[in-house]
């Protein structure tokens, strides 16, 4: 399947009422996407990482009641499972694309990656660009401009808090073009990848 970026439509899944209509729509119009965008990046994020990264696709199996708001795929070098492991993601809200690289609070070492981000907090802001943002709650759809947050005092809460999370990257509004367009929104989130290695890799590097 060639990826042509996302649409309205898939988008509109959001709004959709029903726990199992919902799901029915992100598992025929999102999931595939997120199958497309992994064999265009896996490659890249394989070299720049120097692990194999393994494709996850949110299930939302734990959800009985209430639908999903957003929805999901994380590239993690265990194969298992990705949540107890720094990874990427690529997923959507209603009104963005998110494109992170995530912490989040299964993360059994958070304390120890916090610590060493903050030893490493100067050469963290350089590699970070300013439009890029920060989200402290995966499940918030939340999120504040690198420029406008105070990386050291969201380390020190990732660190200190139990469910503290840390999430860096992109965020698109879903009406932007590049969401429009597979090609460039593939590039987008490559680069997006390699300038978000270094932090991952010195994650791994406890």
């Amino acid at each position: 399947m060639t990826f042509n970026g996302f649409n309205k439509k898939d988008f509109a899944t959001f709004h959709i009422e029903g726990l199992d209509q919902r799901m029915e729509a992100i598992q025929e119009r999102i999931q595939p996407k997120f199958q497309s965008i992994y064999e265009e990046v896996a490659d890249d994020l394989n070299e720049i990482t120097g692990h194999h990264m393994y494709l996850h696709i949110a299930k939302h199996a734990r959800r009985t009641v209430n639908p999903p708001k957003d929805t999901w795929s994380a590239y993690c070098h265990n194969k298992r499972g990705y949540k107890k492991h720094p990874h990427f993601q690529v997923g959507l809200w209603n009104d963005n694309l998110f494109i992170w690289l995530a912490y989040i609070y299964e993360l059994p070492h958070k304390s120890e990656i916090a610590k060493k981000f903050l030893n490493e907090l100067e050469d963290i802001q350089k590699t970070i660009p300013n439009d890029y943002h920060i989200s402290l709650d995966h499940m918030k759809n939340e999120a504040s401009l690198v420029s406008e947050t105070d990386l050291q005092e969201s380390l020190e809460r990732f660190m200190k808090v139990k469910k503290g999370e840390l999430l860096i990257g992109r965020r698109i509004a879903a009406d932007d073009p590049i969401v429009k367009d597979g090609e460039q929104l593939v590039a987008t989130i490559k680069q997006t990848f390699q300038q978000l290695a270094p932090i991952y890799r010195s994650s791994l590097n406890l």
